[in-house]
């Protein structure tokens, strides 16, 4: 399936994901985890992105980004390049670091632009690795006035964030740190089991298979589609390995609740 073009956000938000190749860890020791950060620090002061959370772990490293210029691909590629030749010439290796392509999800409104925070933030948890507060490689503690991190040396524009709590600081400090502490259930986050880093496609190429192997061009038509062929259709595209539920109903425009409506009028067909 030939590349396809990575689909624009509008809110102008994404959710990038490098991973070692092979799942090979990249960061061995403090050093590398510094150096990353100071890369972080200078495409930032290349490229002008704003920086809402990220976390650098073992093998594999999450950032939400906000993307003004349109210019994601050379930032990532930027970070991954400046990192792979220092790893590559401190450890007296050749080859690639990270996996060929980056991964990128769109973050399109405030409730996934929150909650992406915390999931980043929570990755320490989730490993078995760390508590939030106690994790020394991604932005928690920047948005807490306590750590008194100096403002040259601040990665992430916290202020955004802060705001969507409250206008008040403070408060917003406050609230930011509820939030955050409150569990995610992984296993009923439908929507962040796509960023687990698996072997998932990106909604550009579920669209290229719709468009190329169901003959359907205009895609939006399917949601005027009777129940029945519409659920024939959401069927066919769930045989894609790599597809997940929230994905078709996200590239379909339909509730999710419509697509777990088609897997469920086929088990019944399947049983009578």
């Amino acid at each position: 399936m030939p590349r396809q073009p990575r689909r624009k956000s509008h809110s102008k938000v994404y959710h990038c994901m490098l991973r070692g190749i092979n799942k090979q860890d990249i960061f061995f020791e403090e050093k590398d985890y510094l150096e990353f950060q100071n890369i972080i620090k200078k495409t930032k002061e290349n490229f002008l992105y704003q920086l809402y959370s990220y976390v650098l772990m073992p093998n594999h490293i999450h950032l939400e980004i906000k993307d003004e210029s349109q210019e994601l691909s050379q930032i990532i590629h930027s970070m991954a390049t400046s990192y792979a030749i220092y790893f590559n010439k401190k450890y007296q290796r050749v080859g690639h670091v990270f996996e060929n392509r980056f991964q990128s999800k769109n973050v399109e409104n405030s409730y996934y632009i929150l909650n992406l925070v915390r999931y980043i933030h929570q990755n320490p948890i989730k490993a078995g690795i760390a508590k939030m507060e106690e994790y020394k490689w991604s932005s928690y503690s920047e948005y807490f006035e306590k750590t008194k991190v100096k403002e040259d040396n601040k990665l992430v524009d916290t202020e955004r964030i802060l705001e969507m709590f409250s206008t008040e600081k403070e408060q917003g400090i406050k609230e930011f740190f509820q939030f955050n502490t409150k569990s995610i259930k992984f296993q009923d986050s439908a929507e962040f089991l796509e960023y687990e880093m698996k072997n998932k496609l990106t909604d550009e190429e579920v669209i290229y298979f719709i468009k190329e192997e169901l003959k359907i061009y205009n895609i939006q038509e399917i949601q005027k589609y009777n129940k029945n062929y519409r659920n024939q259709i959401i069927q066919k595209i769930k045989k894609i390995q790599g597809v997940t539920q929230p994905q078709i109903a996200r590239v379909l425009g339909i509730t999710l609740r419509m697509v777990q409506r088609a897997y469920i009028s086929k088990k019944k067909k399947n049983k009578s």
